[in-house]
């Protein structure tokens, strides 16, 4: 007897989960509102209620993070995603404008493949079969092969909680037969409308050059800037939080520390007051060796361990109260690890002398490794935030909250999202927190509100402002002066902009420009005055 290759036999696997998806969509697009919220309703339920379960399976197949963490993404995953999109009008007429005579007709994708990362093997799969379904689509997974029976598991729970709440079989499904080749059938399939796709960028890439629409995160290098008007010991304790998080595998997290020079000996007694391990040369050279891969990836030995381990695995010793490892930094390439992301509680940390170089070094670290993802300040003045928010190449930018946490929308109002796109300038093709309004397309319906009679009439010319041409015009003939006015006692001028904030901005006012009517002289000024006096208190 023949046995199929296993190749052979995951790709077939492949086709059928897409003709059970696109069958069980072509019903699921038919289903009320009321009806498709009901059923993400029962899958959140479901999936938070198995929280800690998958966590601890996630924790122990990976090896990454902590499972403690991995709870509250998973409960981030269902509840906090659901509570945000279950009063989205995503089915039917989703917006009608009865003025301007237009309405808005939520169509859904159709069938997605969904890419699922072996950093966050179990959140993943339920934030993304929220979005999906909620848009009215059907999901296929393709998990990590190194997060095989976690997310297998997680697939489980979804798939049934969808069925008992009445969604059509196939609406949600993943591959068992992981491989390569099965997930580029997904990929390439006619079928599938979209990918959505978590993972690393080898992969992301395949995805993009499927030739099937492509939705993305992108590798995240979110530098952390403390400038002097920082809590300093509130924005310590965030970036750490942030970075020591299911031990930093978030790609929203901060990959190196900004300072101002006026500032750094505070931080510095800060950090080292909170757990971290300021390396040494030698240290950090050690530890430089085994971040990186020779092809410059990302070691994945050293993702989402603990600084402990980092530590012993470089063959050094720090104290047992270390959370965090600190390289001190003065230089960015692509060959050093610290200027780039790093899935573990390590940051390199940079000393500049003003706000001004800070940002410098922002966008170099950026453009990097990182452009388009996320970057957090630590600052009370407004127009340090007003300055990075207009320049900074980023599409998510946070204010005095743990970047971790607060780029995936769990501690900010940003949308909840485990997938955060970076845009063009990230090589994305989306710079949202991505929702269910990212997995549907619009229909516009619109009425006739004009004719082509309409638009052959001849326009008004439109008003412009002009220098008057003729030099005898007289302030008498100035309609503003017919009337009588009550006189307004002068009030002083409001001060400066630059002397109500940070002058290190250089602010620019704007001179009160005193303008004269034409043919008013020295000699006739008084004459003048007077009578236009004279006429107003008639």
């Amino acid at each position: 007897m023949t046995t199929l290759d296993p190749d052979l036999q995951s790709i077939q696997q492949a086709r059928t989960l897409i003709k059970n998806a696109k069958q069980a969509q072509l019903l699921f697009a038919k289903y009320s509102q009321e009806k498709i919220d009901g059923i993400i309703k029962h899958i959140a339920s479901e999936a938070a209620r198995h929280a800690e379960e998958l966590a601890k399976m996630a924790h122990e197949e990976t090896g990454f993070g902590n499972w403690q963490d991995k709870v509250l993404k998973n409960i981030f995953a269902s509840e906090k995603v659901f509570e945000h999109i279950k009063d989205l009008k995503t089915v039917g007429i989703i917006r009608h404008d009865q003025q301007n005579k237009v309405m808005d007709v939520g169509v859904p994708l159709g069938v997605i493949t969904a890419l699922v990362p072996s950093t966050n093997p179990t959140s993943t799969i339920f934030y993304k079969t929220l979005i999906a379904l909620k848009a009215g689509n059907a999901i296929i997974f393709s998990p990590h092969p190194n997060a095989r029976q976690c997310s297998q598991r997680a697939i489980e729970i979804v798939k049934q909680a969808a069925l008992q709440a009445g969604a059509p079989a196939g609406i949600v499904d993943g591959l068992t037969q992981l491989t390569l080749e099965a997930t580029k059938a997904l990929m390439h399939s006619k079928d599938v409308a979209l990918i959505l796709a978590t993972g690393g960028e080898g992969m992301v890439r395949a995805a993009y050059s499927s030739g099937t629409p492509t939705i993305s995160g992108g590798p995240g290098n979110g530098p952390a800037f403390i400038e002097r008007s920082a809590n300093i010991q509130q924005a310590v304790k965030d970036i750490i939080t942030s970075k020591t998080f299911d031990n930093g595998v978030i790609c929203a997290s901060e990959q190196s520390i900004i300072v101002e020079k006026c500032i750094y000996q505070d931080v510095h007694r800060e950090l080292l007051a909170q757990g971290c391990y300021f390396m040494n040369d030698d240290e950090s050279a050690r530890l430089a060796n085994i971040l990186l891969r020779p092809n410059g990836m990302i070691n994945p030995e050293v993702v989402g361990k603990t600084a402990i381990y980092l530590s012993e695995r470089a063959g050094f010793c720090v104290p047992a109260t270390t959370r965090v490892l600190i390289s001190l930094q003065n230089s960015v390439s692509r060959k050093n690890p610290y200027a780039r992301e790093k899935l573990c509680p390590v940051l390199g940390l940079y000393i500049e002398e003003d706000w001004m170089s800070a940002c410098d070094r922002v966008v170099e670290l950026l453009t990097n490794e990182g452009l388009g993802h996320t970057l957090v300040i630590h600052t009370q003045n407004q127009q340090v935030i007003r300055e990075f928010a207009l320049q900074k190449p980023v599409h998510r930018i946070l204010i005095n909250t743990p970047a971790a946490l607060g780029g995936i929308g769990a501690t900010t109002n940003l949308i909840p999202a485990l997938t955060l796109g970076c845009g063009a300038v990230g090589g994305g093709s989306s710079s949202d927190n991505v929702g269910p309004m990212n997995l549907l397309n619009v229909r516009k319906v619109g009425y006739g509100v004009r004719s082509i009679e309409d638009l052959r009439q001849p326009q008004p010319a439109a008003q412009t402002c002009s220098a008057p041409t003729s030099h005898s015009t007289s302030i008498f003939d100035d309609n503003r002066f017919a009337a009588p006015t009550t006189a307004v006692a002068p009030q002083a001028a409001p001060a400066p902009l630059y002397a109500q904030g940070d002058d290190r901005f250089g602010a620019v006012t704007c001179a009160v420009v005193n303008a004269a009517a034409n043919d008013i002289t020295e000699e006739n000024v008084e004459r003048i005055i007077t009578e236009v006096l004279g006429r107003l208190s008639r």
